[in-house]
């Protein structure tokens, strides 16, 4: 019961945090909608525009648009934490802290974790709301919205993990934001948030399916459309290289733990 007290005092801290700058809580809504709405929308009306009346591997202009609509709000659940604070938390020596607190250092960031899920998820009901009553895109049955929820959740697990170990590896470098963006940006290409990856060479799809990259934003857009995907294989794969991605973690923060030094206290 105290261990569960610790994780939702630590959850609540944590929402608080991120709901506390209301600018900062109203341009995280609004800033992703308006970047999509300027660069994607407008990117493929043009393209749609001068070839009018074409198919791309089976894609129109309305179906494309849905797509990345999608793709846009499985992003705010499934890939929208970052890692700044564990590597800020190493570098410069916060860490001390949760070797003496009951609350341990992975601890606080899943809590922490959970609590920016909690409000990411808000975010994603608010905006599928408002893009549904506009007509842009038809709501999926309930089955379809559950199945793909329950999914995305899972994707977030996976790429929390994923976040965790680059925030760690802050035990031996200064600055991990590079390791971020270049990680940011190869899932987002090789997920297909950025292009559908059936207009990928085929050799290429075959490839990516033994990755985890497919089943973050691909996947999960095609169960939201209502089409036919290997589930079973898709949680399999996540499961797989979630397990991995967490034997890594604990081998390298006890790694890390030898080499620290408390530098920045």
């Amino acid at each position: 019961m105290k261990n569960l007290e610790k994780w939702m005092s630590t959850i609540t801290v944590s929402w608080v945090k991120y709901t506390t700058y209301k600018l900062n809580f109203f341009l995280t809504i609004i800033g992703p909608s308006l970047v999509f709405l300027i660069v994607k929308y407008n990117l493929w009306a043009s393209i749609y525009k001068t070839n009018a009346g074409v198919l791309i591997k089976g894609y129109d202009f309305n179906r494309m648009i849905q797509y990345h609509l999608w793709a846009f709000l499985v992003s705010l659940v499934a890939s929208g934490f970052a890692s700044w604070n564990l590597s800020d938390d190493i570098r410069l020596g916060r860490i001390s802290s949760y070797l003496i607190y009951p609350f341990n250092f992975w601890e606080f960031h899943t809590a922490s974790w959970m609590s920016f899920q909690i409000l990411q998820t808000f975010i994603a009901i608010f905006t599928l709301t408002v893009i549904v009553l506009l007509g842009i895109i038809g709501l999926p049955e309930p089955t379809v919205l559950l199945k793909g929820f329950i999914f995305v959740s899972f994707i977030s697990l996976f790429w929390f993990s994923l976040q965790y170990l680059t925030g760690i590896l802050a035990f031996w470098l200064e600055e991990t934001w590079i390791l971020r963006v270049i990680l940011s940006i190869i899932a987002t290409f090789l997920s297909g948030a950025i292009i559908p990856l059936d207009l990928f060479p085929v050799w290429l799809q075959n490839a990516l399916n033994f990755t985890p990259f497919p089943y973050l934003s691909y996947y999960p857009i095609k169960i939201f459309l209502g089409e036919s995907v290997d589930l079973i294989r898709g949680f399999f794969m996540i499961s797989l290289w979630l397990g991995f991605i967490t034997l890594i973690n604990r081998f390298v923060w006890k790694k890390g733990m030898k080499l620290y030094t408390a530098a920045g206290m």
